[in-house]
């Protein structure tokens, strides 16, 4: 008896960190780019950021693969309702941690599966509250993780989980950048099956 055959699967992204996430449900999926404009809109809020982003990654490569299931993700911090992106480097990395201490920095990962006109988009939040650290403690994490292409400066899958005080999720993936709980649940009522038996 011949397994079921999984739909072809792309995700939309660019991240290391999402691709790696992807791979734990073992169904093959392939990796396009997605050519979106990043930019917040005038008085956009940060949940509306990071939903608007999601389904736009997904809808640019839809478009070029309409037979294919398309995952759109995109990830914004929010600290009092400012977004906290990606620091670039070590000055401005030690900045947003000096400006998160003893703060609780919500997380919205949104996440969209469009395959043509069938689309599902969602947020997965998760608060991260940060402890009170010295800098001198923040600057030796820094220098040792590098984390300055991470949302937050602080890699909660790596050594950066040392300065969170706590995390409530219901989906613990999300904070690395892909809910693949929700994820999961989309793709199987999309006719996916997980674990694969290929």
């Amino acid at each position: 008896m011949n397994s079921p055959k999984n739909p072809p699967l792309i995700l939309a992204s660019t991240s290391a960190y999402r691709r790696e996430l992807l791979e734990r449900l073992r169904i093959p999926f392939e990796v396009v780019s997605p050519k979106v404009d990043e930019t917040p809109l005038t008085g956009e809020s940060t949940l509306d950021l990071a939903l608007r982003l999601a389904y736009a990654k997904a809808t640019a490569v839809a478009k070029e693969h309409p037979h294919a299931w398309v995952i759109g993700s995109d990830q914004v911090a929010d600290l009092c309702g400012a977004a906290i992106g990606k620091p670039g480097n070590f000055e401005r990395a030690l900045t947003q941690l000096q400006l998160m201490r003893g703060q609780t920095v919500t997380f919205h990962t949104a996440l969209c599966l469009m395959k043509g006109d069938t689309q599902t988009t969602l947020n997965i939040p998760t608060e991260v509250t940060f402890r009170k650290l010295s800098d001198d403690v923040l600057e030796s994490y820094l220098r040792t993780e590098e984390p300055y292409d991470c949302a937050g400066s602080a890699k909660s899958e790596g050594l950066g989980i040392t300065l969170l005080e706590s995390i409530k999720s219901d989906d613990p993936t999300a904070l690395i950048g892909l809910p693949l709980i929700a994820l999961s649940g989309l793709l199987r009522d999309a006719g996916f099956v997980i674990p694969s038996r290929n």
